[in-house]
């Protein structure tokens, strides 16, 4: 069988980019996350958010952050959740406290979409920290400490981001290993 060269060429930089494209896929929980699926249809995929997406379904917020946004989602892990005291989370689950959860997610949301690029200059911009206003309207403060990009809350709490740009179609996602606490 002989093949055509121009024609085998071009057949191998499609392949060679069709890999990539699945390549660059990030993983997240187990799961490739698509820059063409909203924050919520990626959510939902990963093994390691499982309690985010109850929790995110419990407070009514699934309709906001499928919207075009942009949003940046400090997107804390399962075995952040389950590092709270014990009952913290099926006490925010509760229906008569989807205040508290709403206030609780909201404060892992910022308007807009900061990749770790836009974190970077806005740290370095800020002398060291960024400061965030949450979409709960409290800050967050960003900075960066052993190479290591780290999310304090007002409470005194440290997350650290564990995963950077999970890009998707209405924002971005940063995974990150602990609840964030507003005031």
């Amino acid at each position: 069988m002989k093949f055509n060269k121009p024609a085998s060429l071009v057949l191998a930089a499609i392949l060679s980019a069709v890999t990539l494209t699945v390549a660059a896929q990030p993983m997240v929980g187990g799961a490739a996350m698509y820059p063409t699926r909203d924050i919520v249809d990626n959510a939902v995929n990963s093994k390691d958010h499982t309690t985010l997406v109850a929790a995110v379904k419990a407070a009514g917020l699934v309709d906001t952050l499928k919207s075009p946004g942009p949003f940046t989602v400090f997107a804390p892990t399962n075995e952040a959740f389950a590092a709270l005291p014990a009952g913290t989370v099926d006490t925010l689950l509760k229906p008569e406290n989807k205040a508290k959860l709403t206030s609780v997610l909201t404060y892992h949301v910022v308007a807009g979409k900061m990749d770790a690029a836009a974190l970077m200059a806005a740290v370095k911009a800020g002398g060291g920290k960024a400061t965030l206003r949450t979409v709960e309207g409290d800050p967050l403060t960003v900075v960066v400490s052993g190479g290591k990009v780290m999310v304090m809350d007002e409470s005194g709490g440290t997350a650290t981001v564990t995963i950077a740009d999970v890009y998707q179609s209405n924002g971005v996602i940063h995974v990150v290993d602990k609840v964030l606490l507003p005031k």
